[in-house]
Order: structure tokens, then sequence, then C-alpha cells
């Protein structure tokens, strides 16, 4: 058997949406369609409270002071909870991380100062003038190009990633750990973190959270009213429907905040507000396929989610009865294929790195076997032990997490420019 140690930073993104995806899931299933990379990957552990000391670093044609983080048991107590899976890695990125920890509600002003440093270099990066072909100098020009270019990428989406932290501080809600099983639980239970639902489903408006609801009831079935419950579950299943469920949140907030605005606006598609009997009828579509494909290539035929629980015995049983019309569901039903394959996609490589590493911080680097014939062998999966009631809130998250990195992309984009057109 050839081995290959999981994604290439997680989990590696693409859309294709269709119309028949907006059934059951609520677009869940539009376009979100994820494909592991065997290449290799860099962990990134949790940011915790540090200790600082300064140095200067060089960052483009700009000096910056950067903030090496180290940890400090002594002064931290030696049990501070980490405010995310992810440590920020980049000279900006640690100190904004620090600023997190000490005041948070100082991220959005050191941001806008780092991106107008970064505008500023990358603006005198575009008038230098480029050797001539002939030169001898155009290959190591082009290459320092290059580096700065990664350089600049890296450290957007760990600005990104310290909004989005931010904005869950704001919201008086912490993130979820690094996903290992828990030496204080006897059961082997790995979420051992409080519940939040109330305070994620109060940061959606009315009508996302109607679809919020729907796509709870397809990932949980039966099962979305039985929090206590426990079952066993494939861990790389549960990061690729928390992947699954971010992109879904995306989406979400992308379609309803133009929804809102028709709707103060009074300027609603006809039709928006009648529920779609045929609602039940797409929620049963084919919701079989190959079980053992890890690789989210089914997203394309199937809601994701419901071909993600054969490890662990969760069941999409009755699923159908639990989804209800919806006027946003209904909204986007009248989007032109055009239109929705524009919503669904996410709009720059920052994010989709960003939400493939933030996974990867939290679920952890599977190791994939492929079989000869070309398969996904999953015995050497990781089962891990979860309630009902944690993956509603992993899910929860995730849609949340998907729903303020829109948010964020949003505002970044509109003082440095880097969403391509």
């Amino acid at each position: 058997m050839e081995t290959a140690t999981a994604f290439r930073s997680g989990f590696s993104i693409c859309y294709k949406p269709t119309k028949a995806s907006l059934g059951g899931s609520d677009f869940v299933r539009v376009g979100s369609q994820l494909r592991m990379s065997p290449s290799g990957i860099k962990l990134y552990p949790s940011i915790s409270h540090v200790k600082l000391s300064n140095r200067k670093v060089s960052f483009g044609s700009r000096k910056y002071t950067a903030i090496r983080a180290s940890v400090s048991p002594s002064e931290s107590g030696g049990s501070a909870a980490p405010i995310a899976p992810l440590q920020l890695e980049s000279p900006i990125g640690q100190f904004l991380s620090q600023i997190l920890t000490s005041h948070p509600h100082l991220v959005p002003a050191a941001v806008d100062q780092q991106l107008e440093l970064l505008k500023t270099d990358r603006d005198a990066e575009q008038q230098k003038e480029e050797p001539s072909p002939a030169g001898t100098d155009i290959v190591l020009y082009r290459r320092i190009a290059e580096v700065k270019a990664n350089e600049r990428k890296k450290t957007l989406e760990e600005i990104l990633y310290a909004l989005v932290v931010q904005k869950f501080m704001d919201a008086n809600v912490s993130l979820v750990p690094a996903i290992s099983p828990s030496s204080s639980e006897p059961s082997g239970r790995i979420d051992t973190w409080p519940s939040q639902d109330d305070k994620l489903e109060h940061l959606h408006s009315p009508e996302a959270n109607e679809m919020i609801q729907n796509h709870l009831s397809l990932i949980l079935g039966s099962r979305l009213g039985d929090n206590s419950a426990v079952a066993q579950i494939s861990k790389l299943r549960v990061g690729q429907v928390y992947a699954a469920s971010i992109m879904y949140g995306y989406f979400l907030r992308r379609v309803d905040q133009r929804f809102q605005l028709e709707k103060s606006m009074k300027v609603l598609p006809q039709g928006v507000d009648d529920e779609d009997d045929s609602i039940q009828q797409v929620a049963g579509e084919d919701v079989s396929g190959d079980r053992s494909d890890t690789s989210f290539r089914s997203t394309t035929q199937t809601h994701p989610e419901l071909t993600s629980w054969s490890a662990g015995g969760v069941s999409p049983g009755g699923f159908g009865q639990g989804i209800k019309p919806s006027r946003l569901r209904n909204y986007v039903m009248s989007f032109d294929g055009e239109t929705l394959q524009r919503y669904a996609t996410i709009r720059s490589r920052e994010a989709i790195g960003m939400i493939e590493k933030h996974t990867e911080a939290l679920f952890g680097r599977p190791e994939i076997v492929i079989t000869p014939q070309g398969t996904i062998d999953s015995s050497k999966d990781e089962l891990i032990k979860i309630s009902f009631g944690g993956l509603r809130r992993l899910v929860l998250e995730a849609v949340t997490f998907g729903s303020f990195l829109w948010d964020v992309e949003s505002y970044v984009d509109s003082r440095y420019h880097f969403v391509a057109n």
C-alpha cells in the first residue's frame, strides 16, 4: 500500500454548484467539493497567552517590529485556555495574536495600520521595473517577487483569521480547542467544551437560522434533539463536515445580506414567500454513494454530511421530515446558474487557505492510506467519541465561522484590494 500523509494543508476546496443541490441541505452541497491532496503540510499549534520579546524583521521593503511568542507556564498559570486552534506565524500575525490576548478591541485598528503598510509595500514593488529578458538577473528578480507575494498571502490569511477570532470574542463565544481525547473524561468523549448554541444562533438573522436548522437536520437526522447520546465517528469525516459547513456559512451570509437588502427595499422576487412543496422530494434525493470516498468527490451529487457518518453509526434516517420551507431558500432558488455559481464561490485564495489551516489545526493531520486500486483505505482512520450535542456545537461554530469570514474578507478587501474580480 502507498501511504499518503493527508491534505495539502488540510482541505483543498473547489466549487461546482447546481440548483438541484439546493434541496435538502439549503446549499451545503452548493459547490462545496473538497479533495484531499497527498502532499505534506505544516502543523499550527494553538494561540495561547504568551510572553513577548521584540525584534526587528524585514518584510518586503519595510521593517516591522515583530513579536516572538513563548509560552510561560509560570506566568500564564499553566492552564490558560487557548484562544483558537491555529497559531499565527508571520510577524504581523504574531503581533495580532498578542493583541487578541491583551486588548482584543484594538485588533481592527491594528489591522488597518498593518494593511496600510502592506499596501505601501505592494505599490512600491509594482513600481519597480523588471530587468530586461536578456539580463542575467531576471530569474532572481522573479523568484524574489514570488517569495514576497507568498509572504503577503500568508500575512493576509493570518489577518483574516485574527479578525474572525476577534468577532467570536466580541460575541463572547469561545472557539472549540484543538480536538484530542480528554484525559479528564472517563468515557473518552472529546466534546468537553461548554454548549454555546444559543449565542451562536443569535448571531444570524431569522431567515438564516431557518436554513441552519435544516442544515443541522440533514447532518444529525433523527438525533437532532438527542444531545446526550454519544457516537464513535471518523475524525476525518467530522473534519470534512466542519470545513463544508464553513463554506456553507460563507455562502449563507453572502446571500442573506442580499436578501435582507432587497427585503428592506421591498424588491424581493415574486414567489419568495410561497412555500416550496417540493422541498421534501428534493431533500430525499439519492443519498447513497461510495462511503469509502473521503475526498468529498460526491458533494456535487449529494449532501456531503449524509455520507459522512458510516464509521460512527450516525444515520440520516428521518432527515426528510426535518426539512422545512425557508424564505431564504426560495429566494436563492430564483437565482440563475451564473449568479448561483458566483455566490457559492469563495472569492480569495487567502480565505481558502485560512479555512484549510484552521480545520487542520482543529482536527489534526490524519494518515491516509491509498490502496493499489486507487481507493482510500479507512482502516487507519482515527475514531473519536462525541455526543450529538457536541456535533451540533461544531456545526454551528463552523457555519458562524464562515459567516464571519465573509464579513472580514469584505472588510479587508475594502482597505487592501486582494479579492479577484
